[in-house]
């Protein structure tokens, strides 16, 4: 086959099994060797039986949903007022960090030295920053034509607004009982199978191969514990107003399709976030909710719980960042952990202000996008307000593969999910 299709090659999931493996604490160094071993020639026809057998390693938790209570009161908030903050400030936060996803914390911090915008507290943008700059930090793929402050006309498409609307529509079909065969369907008619990454592309490659949930998440799929499902989660607390444990349980549904351990509990984790933020008011107590519902013997809640420890022991932000580097840096720039403590600790730094909350979780690296829309959504509902200098360039408009969404209004996003939570 000429065209290579990232994430899906046996040989490129094997090693990155064997990092998963490591990161588990479960001791590969036999197969790790046979592959070493192997000559060139013969690594493509022995790279899946070698990935069955480090697989095999792995004792994939048998998961059970999470019990909850289905009540919500909607009479208690302006419920109009919060959804928009929380799909604006998603957007806004996600469209910040669009540029400069896969740029280096360093590189970020060069480009907005170059141009006298350090610390970050706006849009990118590519005026005054030298040329030569931009070949060691390039932008994001085509990030220049839609997402630099000069060139902004709407919220272009972006995998993580695209997955926050598919799971509206996966609510509007199917209501707050859906199942994880609901969200399958749902990827299978809508999401075109190149905007999605990581997990999810190698979820819908079993799918295709009629395999089911959780063996959807567990074959062959060696980035389970990565970031995908955790930018899937919003939705599931923006229906759930203070009931985090009933957005964990839903979005609970939704990432084992594709995630197991930690990146399940991520996901999780989020969407109780997001439920908490309709009444608290405190960072550390929205966080402190979403560490609830999570087992408490997870890699990821030591890691939430460590990030908690910052402020009292680093009050400046640059030497905290520079503590979850050092805890959390052997991490794949795109795994849950990293990103999800990097996630709480602009939370906790940003102190409820929307602006800095989402510059810091941008200007903090690793994945920016994801981790600004995450950060902009709790802060948004916190708020409930958004700044228009971070609203305006949206122009009120979203681009989207996904049938059916394509130059969507927030207006009509808004109205759609007050629909649904009516309904739920």
């Amino acid at each position: 086959m000429s065209v290579r299709i990232t994430w899906l090659r046996l040989e490129e999931r094997l090693e990155h099994e064997f990092r998963q493996l490591r990161e588990e604490g479960i001791d590969a160094t036999d197969l790790e060797q046979q592959w070493a071993n192997l000559p060139l020639e013969t690594r493509a026809a022995e790279a899946g039986r070698l990935l069955d057998e480090a697989g095999r390693l792995t004792a994939h938790v048998a998961e059970t949903e999470p019990l909850f209570d289905a009540g919500v009161n909607l009479e208690k908030y302006d419920l109009q007022k919060c959804l928009t903050a929380a799909w604006t400030g998603r957007m806004a936060g996600c469209l910040l960090g669009k540029p400069v996803e896969k740029v280096t914390r360093v590189g970020i911090r060069a480009i907005l030295e170059s141009n006298n915008r350090y610390p970050l507290n706006d849009y990118f943008t590519s005026v005054g920053v030298p040329d030569e700059l931009l070949e060691l930090h390039p932008w994001n793929k085509d990030s220049r034509a839609t997402s630099l402050q000069e060139n902004m006309i709407c919220m272009p498409e972006d995998d993580d607004i695209n997955y926050t609307m598919l799971n509206l529509h996966v609510l509007e079909m199917a209501g707050v009982t859906f199942s994880t065969d609901d969200v399958a369907k749902a990827w299978l008619e809508m999401l075109p199978v190149l905007t999605v990454f990581t997990a999810e592309r190698v979820a819908y490659f079993n799918l295709l191969e009629y395999r089911e949930a959780p063996q959807t998440a567990t074959y062959r799929n060696p980035y389970r514990e990565w970031i995908g499902a955790q930018i899937r989660a919003d939705i599931f607390g923006w229906v759930s107003p203070s009931n985090p444990a009933r957005a964990a349980a839903l979005a609970w549904r939704d990432a084992r399709l594709s995630h197991t351990g930690n990146g399940l509990y991520a996901e999780m984790f989020v969407a109780a976030m997001a439920a908490a933020a309709f009444d608290l008011t405190s960072p550390r107590a929205v966080i402190e909710a979403g560490l609830a519902v999570i087992p408490k013997d997870s890699r990821l809640a030591e890691a939430i719980m460590f990030t908690l420890t910052l402020p009292d022991l680093e009050p400046d932000w640059e030497k905290a960042v520079d503590q979850l580097y050092a805890q959390f840096g052997h991490y794949h720039w795109v795994h849950a952990i990293n990103n999800a403590a990097l996630v709480a600790a602009a939370l906790l730094y940003g102190q409820g202000d929307f602006s800095r909350s989402i510059c810091l979780a941008v200007s903090g690296g690793w994945d920016t996008d994801c981790n600004g829309a995450t950060v902009g959504s709790i802060v948004g509902i916190m708020t409930q307000s958004i700044p228009e200098r971070w609203s305006k360039p949206l122009n009120n408009h979203v681009r989207s593969s996904l049938r059916g969404f394509d130059y969507s209004t927030i207006d009509s996003l808004v109205a759609r999910t007050l629909a649904v939570m009516k309904d739920l």
